[in-house]
């Protein structure tokens, strides 16, 4: 694999780490469709997404800057992934390197998966990555997150059976928050993993701060 010069590829605008607040709710919630909306997506033409044509079968759910997203798909090679971002900033970037690296099995998609997974056909997709969510820790923001019974739903349903969603954070109420609704649904099998060995995946932005500064890594594999 060879790797990527991103000084090719600057930043032609201030990528924010947060949006409006709307942008993190559905459609179904909104009397008023805001200017920056992510468009709702009923359906996708895979040939038209991919330049190798295929299907997607690898998703990460809130790509960021597409770190982790990019290396997934140069080091597997096989899988298609497609980033699913709420910042258009970011997900014209990420395009960007794949349009000019010509990255065949890998694509960034401006969405809110607020609005659920429509055009993802059920079991289908063999893994699906959700890694560093924003914590939102305050309970009037509790609604912007978006893991929630009506997400995992949405997860089991287009996952292939014995396929899985992987989850990462830094933060321990998170962790708890998600494995508390993961419980409620109780139709995955939890794995918790002590070992970054036992992860064996690129790592995103924040992961590597969190190894650079010795800050504690929950990670959780959620088998169908």
């Amino acid at each position: 694999m060879i790797p990527i010069n991103y000084k090719k590829y600057p930043f032609i605008a201030k990528i924010r780490h947060h949006v409006s607040s709307n942008n993190y709710l559905p459609v179904t919630e909104l009397s008023i469709l805001p200017e920056n909306y992510p468009p709702p997506v009923k359906s996708l033409n895979w040939s038209e997404v991919f330049i190798n044509h295929k299907a997607a079968n690898v998703l990460d759910i809130g790509c960021g800057k597409g770190v982790f997203l990019i290396s997934y798909a140069l080091s597997n090679e096989s899988d298609n992934i497609l980033g699913l971002e709420i910042r258009s900033e970011a997900v014209e970037w990420i395009n960007s390197v794949v349009d000019g690296e010509r990255i065949p099995n890998c694509r960034a998609l401006y969405y809110s998966v607020a609005n659920d997974l429509p055009f993802i056909e059920s079991d289908t997709i063999d893994r699906i990555f959700y890694l560093f969510p924003d914590p939102w820790p305050k309970r009037r923001h509790y609604r912007r997150r978006a893991f929630n019974l009506k997400f995992i739903e949405n997860c089991y349903r287009v996952l292939k059976p014995g396929a899985c969603l992987y989850l990462a954070t830094d933060v321990d109420y998170v962790d708890e928050y998600q494995t508390k609704l993961l419980e409620e649904f109780s139709k995955f099998e939890l794995i918790r993993l002590n070992d970054r060995d036992e992860w064996n995946f690129p790592t995103t932005n924040k992961e590597n701060f969190c190894i650079k500064h010795n800050i504690d890594v929950f990670r959780l594999i959620c088998k169908k």
